[in-house]
């Protein structure tokens, strides 16, 4: 145990302790999630058009993945709770500068800095619970923990669905200022101060390249889709620039005394592993969220605010299945636990692709509360036995490097699936058209709807709507069986982790 959590404390305070650390990332990731429903209510306002909005969740992403591994760094000269605090009451003032916000610009500078503060939550939150909790208890501390973490991705939208539309979508913002306040309150109480450990200097070129490395990857990945990939001379100029400065930040990461990242983070197999694998939670997670609500409102027919009701039993069965599964950790073997949350959510992906229009709400729930007890299966004891072996004073680093993973594979799972599922509706709708021609034997033999009549323009436009939208629902089986066979191939890395005692005894 570290020094910081040295003096016992009790089971009631440690409760206590373990919700408050819950409170920085509930705040973080809802408020993504939320926002993401309420871009359409915020274009009339800002007066922007719907390409510049994506700037403000790129903005967001962008500065949240340089400056992430930044805040595992500085806990080598501060203190992590005057850090949890700083990041608290940061991420707090700029939700409501973000909630007063006239024009585009004014939310775009406010963003920005929202994720220089919220970067820091996620990753000082976890490594300030794993100092509260004995090792044999990481378990439970990341049950919980993952709790607080899925809860906005997961009821994000269904929440930020229902504020948008009772009330304004000023309120996904300000939503935040009462669990920063709490959260603040009770940091400043219960924390344990802990100290700065001054083990190293700062490498500002090492953290110089891995930023623009991070920045710039993250730009492609997000913008990639709508700029055509290597189509477009800014994508091609922000690889090169890209990959110009990780080989400058590895060399650097080699040769200097004081490397930006302890090189002894890269000999953990457990660590290394539940990169890759964190990175594959991100693509779980959010790579469904992009796919199931437009799905059920584009296929299905159904309203906004009924897409997000048929969501949202994923969230409470991911929930439920945290508390359970970080308890079971204790008796089973973690690879298990992970191999059985890939499969379900794998499998639930894959019939998720036999959906059909006609499909009923039941079974898409069903459907979904199989993910969310996947979702929580794999992710628990993957944060449990990933940081199983590594020393304390290499957790505030390792935590942060773990979150950005997990950002940078939400960012490679949405880029892929959205890619993807254009390119399909544009195949599925050529090799259909090929088809709908007044020489095609089908329609010699077989009358025609009334609608349909291939002599009247009404009739083509009606076919026409009837093609795309075959083309797109066929598009979005074909992401959904992607998103499963990527799962299914993951599979076989559970076995390269070691056993969750072995990981103990080391």
């Amino acid at each position: 145990m570290s020094p910081a959590a040295a003096p016992a404390i009790t089971p009631f305070r440690k409760a206590l302790i373990t919700a408050t650390l819950m409170s920085g990332p509930i705040m973080q990731v809802l408020d993504s999630s939320m926002l993401a429903v309420s871009l359409k209510h915020m274009q009339g306002s800002l007066s922007a058009a719907h390409d510049q909005m994506a700037w403000v969740l790129t903005s967001y992403l962008i500065s949240v993945a340089v400056t992430t591994p930044l805040w595992g760094a500085l806990t080598d000269h501060f203190s992590r709770k005057g850090l949890f605090m700083v990041g608290l009451v940061g991420f707090t003032l700029t939700s409501i500068l973000c909630g007063t916000a006239d024009t585009l610009t004014e939310m775009l500078v406010y963003r920005t800095i929202q994720g220089v503060f919220g970067a820091g939550l996620i990753p000082l939150s976890q490594a300030a619970l794993m100092d509260v909790y004995d090792p044999k208890d990481y378990g439970v501390a990341m049950g919980w923990w993952g709790i607080g973490l899925m809860f906005g991705p997961i009821l994000g939208p269904t929440l930020g669905g229902y504020v948008t539309e009772w009330y304004n979508w000023r309120w996904a913002f300000f939503i935040n200022v009462p669990f920063g306040v709490v959260g603040l309150l009770m940091t400043w109480w219960l924390l344990p101060l802990g100290a700065a450990r001054r083990r190293r200097q700062f490498n500002y070129f090492g953290f110089l390249m891995l930023a623009v490395g991070v920045a710039c990857l993250q730009f492609v990945l997000d913008r990639g889709t709508r700029l055509d990939w290597l189509a477009s001379n800014i994508i091609i100029t922000l690889l090169c620039v890209g990959a110009a400065a990780f080989w400058l930040f590895l060399v650097n990461s080699i040769y200097s005394r004081h490397p930006f990242v302890d090189p002894l983070l890269l000999v953990n197999r457990n660590f290394v592993i539940g990169l890759v694998l964190r990175a594959v939670f991100g693509l779980i997670l959010f790579g469904s969220l992009i796919l199931v609500p437009p799905f059920l409102q584009t296929v299905g027919g159904y309203p906004l605010i009924d897409s997000g009701l048929i969501m949202a039993p994923r969230g409470l069965a991911t929930m439920i299945s945290a508390y359970i599964v970080g308890r079971l950790v204790r008796h089973f073997d973690a690879k298990l636990l992970i191999a059985i949350g890939l499969t379900m959510a794998a499998a639930s992906a894959w019939y998720m692709s036999k959906l059909t229009p006609d499909s009923t709400a039941a079974w898409v729930i069903w459907l979904n509360v199989i993910q969310g007890f996947g979702v929580a299966w794999f992710f628990v004891p993957l944060n449990t036995v990933a940081f199983a072996t590594m020393p304390a004073e290499q957790r505030d680093l390792g935590t942060s490097f773990f979150a950005l993973t997990g950002n940078i594979g939400r960012s490679i799972g949405i880029a892929i699936l959205s890619s993807y599922l254009g390119n399909q509706s544009q195949v599925n709708r050529a090799r259909l058209t090929e088809h709908a021609t007044p020489f095609n034997d089908l329609f010699s033999h077989v009358p025609l709807p009334p609608s349909w009549a291939l002599g009247e323009t009404t009739g083509l436009a009606a076919l026409e709507r009837t093609i795309d939208f075959q083309a797109v629902f066929l598009a979005y089986a074909s992401d959904f069986r992607l998103l499963a066979a990527i799962l299914f191939c993951c599979l076989p890395l559970t076995l390269l982790l070691s056993t969750t005692k072995k990981a103990a005894s080391a």
